[in-house]
């Protein structure tokens, strides 16, 4: 027991503050030794640790990882932005427009896409039109995370709680999508009182449209086949099957090399996942699992207030998934594991939006922007603060 108390707050370290001092270990890495180290202390057999990893949850996001690769490659995502954005002509609709195109495609392609999409797209326009890009950015890093929250697909934290819970695509967006629809206002109101010089007295303004490289051929294809996949989602069916199904069908190509699409999936991120899965299986079969169930009593975790301020504060402290994957052994045994779960959701991916270090997809947008914009801890966390607080208030209000 001891043994595993101790690899599962070693790995816990790592993966909250991203490296291991003085060597080259990033989370993946941690997840990976800490899973070998659980399975040598003799926490775990061989046969456990396979049981331990939730096989539905790595299919569905490899699934999600090769339809989402595709419509990258293919245009997809930056000629609807563009052609969002270009029709904007004043900044404050712009602003909306921004956040409304980075919400509603992370909800179905996971949010960092659309970062690793709209922050070259946001610098260029506000380039060219001499505004300051910096709330343009803050709107897709946060506007993403907030509509992930509305979907098993939106994030990886999502697709973590779907395989635990059980909870089908259509039950969870329901849920939860007003959640997020409430949420977008917040967001662009907040952005507004804090950069009022920007968009306040601003004229009306031209954005020249600008020829964009699309590969037709693929983007109707992979396009025709999201959209099937998406009407599955709701229609009922396993998400994990039909994502893979779809990720299986678009790598029949003769357009796109596999190499191209196999270098856009986050492989560390699946390892870090199955590593994760056995480390925190190794602490829940030591007595310390008990001890954990009655702190979770003690403190009433059932109580939707104290869930999202516990998720929220762990969330920023370990990143969404490792503590999404803290609270699985606890969630299971409340008295209303289904509201609970959902609580989760809303909870640990809202909390991104804190600190600029809350969530990968602020991070996509920070260095991205390097060189073309400064987004600093503070300038970040002056919108980023209030915009947590107030979500997280709502979306417990609706919960609860």
């Amino acid at each position: 027991m001891i043994a595993a108390v101790i690899i599962f707050s070693t790995t816990y370290l790592v993966l909250a503050i991203g490296r291991l001092p003085g060597f080259r270990v990033d989370r993946a890495g941690a997840a990976i030794i800490g899973a070998a180290l659980m399975i040598t202390a003799n926490a775990l057999t061989i046969p456990q640790a396979y049981a331990a990893i939730n096989y539905d949850t790595i299919i569905l996001l490899f699934g999600m990882m090769i339809v989402v690769a595709n419509l990258r490659l293919s245009g997809f995502f930056t000629l609807v932005s563009a052609w969002t954005v270009e029709h904007a002509h004043r900044p404050v609709v712009l602003l909306a427009a921004i956040v409304f195109v980075s919400a509603f495609f992370s909800a179905f392609f996971v949010n960092d896409t659309m970062c690793l999409v709209l922050t070259p797209l946001v610098l260029e326009i506000t380039g060219r039109l001499r505004r300051n890009p910096v709330p343009y950015l803050l709107a897709v890093a946060m506007a993403s995370n907030i509509g992930s929250v509305a979907t098993l697909t939106g994030n990886p934290q999502n697709m973590l709680i779907g395989g635990f819970s059980g909870i089908g695509y259509r039950s969870f967006a329901a849920a939860l999508a007003p959640v997020a629809a409430l949420s977008l206002p917040v967001l662009i109101g907040m952005l507004y009182v804090v950069y009022r010089r920007e968009f306040g007295t601003a004229p009306a303004m031209a954005i020249e449209h600008q020829p964009i490289d699309v590969d037709r051929v693929l983007l109707w294809k992979s396009l025709l086949i999201s959209v099937g996949m998406i009407a599955f989602f709701f229609a009922g069916w396993p998400v994990a099957n039909v994502a893979l199904a779809a990720g299986a069908l678009l790598l029949i190509t003769r357009r796109v090399h596999p190499e191209t699409i196999y270098r856009e999936i986050d492989w560390p991120l699946l390892v870090m996942f199955i590593g994760l899965f056995i480390v925190v299986a190794g602490l829940e079969r030591t007595a310390v699992s008990a001890d954990l169930l009655a702190a979770a009593a003690r403190f009433k975790l059932q109580r939707t207030g104290t869930l999202t301020g516990a998720a929220a504060v762990l969330s920023n402290i370990f990143s969404n998934v490792p503590a999404v994957l803290v609270f699985q052994p606890l969630i299971k045994h409340l008295p209303d594991a289904r509201r609970a779960w959902l609580v989760l959701a809303m909870s640990s991916t809202l909390a991104g939006n804190l600190t600029v270090l809350g969530s990968l997809a602020n991070l996509i947008v920070v260095e991205r922007a390097r060189g073309q914009a400064s987004i600093t801890f503070w300038e970040y966390a002056k919108v980023g603060v209030p915009v947590t607080l107030a979500t997280l208030a709502i979306g417990a209000w609706w919960l609860g």
